[in-house]
């Protein structure tokens, strides 16, 4: 029987969050003599409990059924890929008993659990994200308790029993990983918060926000608004086809898909010619207010067609056949067009994709700040270049946590074999975005060090050495 089947009883939110507590706890001691061969073979389990083909198309199919989002292509991916990848990741890493030792400043740091760990997580990806977290989490010797989305419920709640069935194959306490039972709700999500000893979410402002006030010790995540830069070096096809997969990629639920493009006006046409040839199809002025018409509603994304398959958008928004067979949508806005008022410089979580044209390269610069200083604050750009100082100018510039140089970014933002990023489906985004950390989260937001301090030979240089400029400049 589930964890979840035997709490529904419960009387209420205090006396679920209650026997949560108890039963992870207690897994918690259980587990504590692990050694590290025991952790990561309960890792992997936690990674085949997904990663297996049958139960990654499975649970890929009943989150497209349950929340309407993405497609299940895209999910079976994600499924595996991420896994695979941050599993990659946590089998080069120690995190029990001695994790490093320097001699030369005599420090030995000791890895120690966190805790009982608190992951809500979005409908968005109810099943790779609570995976994600765990392993994360397990790694570190740590229980977890899932908070799904009311729509992602049924996916996130058997991919727990999934992760649980595995646990125990392995020999492991499978209350190591739980979920709250249904209904789910704020109520029942913010008691857990208040509970656990760490949070960690992924998922909507609202959620990170009530994270962030529980009280509790927490790892939220900034909104994505992906703005990427196309300039006058960049390969045009290698571009497009680049964006093309990134923006396709679960019908863009991802908050690393690219929601504008911004291009340097002497290679406007040319860039536009290429997006067109790769499944682009760029809407009119009457069929831009359509598209606008469609997607906001009352001030808000509408369900019926975020996160949907072109023919469906197209149909919505009485858009012509040509759209319908389109891979994505293309609307071109003036570059002055950016904030509340204009709601295409906003996070679409569909496939509009607006375009901007701009002079130059520091306009575009500039460009892609005004976006993220609306929306995306601090989470990333990309840019498509040739030139290895435009990368390094705006590294160097932006307020933003990643910049990703020729990449596809949904592919590339959350960890690839193909660059250096840690594989996560959360990304932090700095103080920038109200957030704790300016890195992708991982295995190291779930463990507490101890440093052994021994003493070493004095290490004190004389005043001279440390004032003798300040003085020579500045006088005594």
């Amino acid at each position: 029987m589930s964890a979840t089947a035997e709490l529904t009883a419960a009387t209420g939110p205090e006396q679920v969050i209650a026997g949560l507590m108890d039963r992870a706890r207690a897994a918690m001691e259980e587990f504590a003599d692990a050694d590290q061969a025991k952790v990561d073979e309960a890792v992997t389990a936690l990674a085949w409990s997904i990663y297996e083909p049958g139960r990654a198309e499975e649970l890929a199919k009943i989150a497209v059924e349950d929340t309407g989002l993405g497609n299940v292509a895209s999910k079976i991916i994600k499924n595996q890929r991420k896994t695979f990848g941050c599993l990659r990741d946590l089998m080069r890493v120690k995190t029990v008993g001695v994790i490093e030792e320097n001699k030369a400043k005599g420090l030995v740091k000791y890895a120690k659990p966190v805790g009982v760990v608190g992951a809500v997580s979005p409908s968005t990806n109810p099943a790779a994200t609570p995976v994600n977290k765990a392993m994360f989490a397990i790694k570190g010797k740590n229980a977890v308790i899932v908070a799904p989305s009311p729509a992602g419920m049924k996916t996130t709640t058997m991919t727990v029993d999934y992760m649980r069935a595995e646990l125990k194959k392995v020999g492991a306490p499978e209350d190591l990983v739980q979920v709250l039972p249904a209904p789910v709700n704020k109520e029942l999500t913010q008691r857990l918060m208040e509970a656990v000893d760490l949070v960690v979410i992924t998922g909507s402002q609202n959620n990170v926000r009530r994270g962030y006030s529980s009280g509790t010790p927490c790892i939220g995540v900034g909104a994505g608004n992906v703005p990427v830069i196309i300039d006058e070096t960049a390969d045009f096809k290698d571009a497009a086809e680049k964006i093309r997969m990134s923006k396709i990629f679960d019908n863009s639920t991802s908050c690393s898909s690219e929601n504008s493009v911004v291009i340097l006006d002497s290679v406007y046409d040319e860039a536009v010619a290429a997006l067109k040839s790769v499944g682009a199809y760029v809407c009119s002025a009457d069929e831009k207010q359509k598209v606008k018409d469609t997607l906001w509603q009352d001030g808000h994304l509408n369900r019926r067609v975020i996160a949907k398959d072109p023919d469906i958008f197209a149909k919505e928004a009485g858009l012509p056949d040509e759209a319908a067979k389109a891979d994505f949508f293309i609307v071109e806005e003036p570059a002055e067009n950016v904030g509340k008022e204009h709601p295409f410089s906003d996070e679409k979580l569909s496939l509009v994709l607006t375009v901007y044209r701009v002079p130059d390269f520091k306009a575009a610069k500039d460009q892609v700040q005004k976006i993220l200083n609306f929306v995306g604050m601090g989470h990333s750009v990309g840019i498509h270049t040739k030139t290895q100082e435009h990368a390094d100018e705006l590294a160097a510039d932006l307020k933003v946590v990643r910049v990703l140089v020729n990449q596809a970014h949904t592919f590339g933002n959350g960890g690839s074999f193909t660059n250096g990023l840690e594989f996560t489906l959360t990304m932090g985004c700095g103080t920038w975005a109200g957030n704790s950390i300016s890195e992708n989260l991982n295995y190291k937001h779930f463990i507490n060090i101890t440093h052994l301090v021994r003493e070493i030979p004095e290490d004190k240089p004389s005043e001279e050495e440390l004032f003798g400029n300040h003085w020579a400049k500045y006088g005594k």
